[in-house]
């Protein structure tokens, strides 16, 4: 865990990927549960900042 956080502010590609990875498949879970309102509301833009994310971090250096 101290590992993916030393990932995170020394803006490494690894823990940002992993953690763009895990906003769209929030994103995708939250469009296909059939109970919630608020979360099919915000499914769309959760999965486009994730998938907006995973192209930026990319970029970062491993």
């Amino acid at each position: 865990m101290t590992g993916f956080l030393t990932g995170l502010l020394r803006l490494r590609r690894g823990p940002w990927e992993m953690l763009a990875s895990i906003l769209i498949a929030l994103g995708v879970v939250m469009l296909m549960q059939p109970f919630f309102l608020w979360a099919y509301t915000w499914s769309f833009l959760v999965t486009l900042v994730g998938t907006v994310m995973f192209i930026v971090v990319s970029h970062f250096p491993e």
